[in-house]
């Protein structure tokens, strides 16, 4: 099939698909006489793995090492495990995070008055981190 067949069908758009390749997640596939990219029904298996581990967060990293598992399928699959416990722990810890600049977020929006911008105590407390009730919303990753 060719890549815009592979898109269609597996709801990944051609760029991701190109990048999958890119960075190894799916091999390069054959090429047609005519120099197009020709996939196969296993290249939709995988694209679709990636995407839908992708959609739970888990890195391409991880995903790599997964599909490197699926192609011993009589081994142990701990690993599989251990590696769907961390991306658990980091969404859990994400949450916390989340909920935490939520508290801030909603603390900051109810100190305003309203009236003039030099005397707004939203920028007043976007101005000054100490402020702040807790350092937990920092560095948020993937927001």
């Amino acid at each position: 099939m060719s890549i815009g067949e592979l898109s269609k069908r597996s709801g990944v758009k051609i760029t991701t698909i190109r990048y999958y390749e890119q960075v190894g997640l799916i091999p390069k596939p054959d090429r047609s006489a005519g120099g197009r990219r020709m996939y196969r029904e296993e290249d939709l298996k995988w694209v679709t793995f990636i995407r839908h581990s992708r959609h739970l967060g888990f890195s391409p990293d991880a995903i790599r090492s997964m599909i490197q598992l699926q192609a011993v399928p009589d081994d142990d699959c701990g690993p599989v495990n251990e590696t769907a416990k961390r991306q658990l722990a980091t969404v859990r810890e994400r949450i916390a995070q989340l909920q935490a600049l939520e508290r801030e977020l909603e603390r900051i929006a109810h100190i305003c008055d309203g009236g003039q911008v030099g005397e707004c105590r939203v920028m007043e407390a976007l101005n000054d981190h100490s402020q702040c009730e807790s350092d937990r919303h920092e560095k948020i990753e993937g927001l």
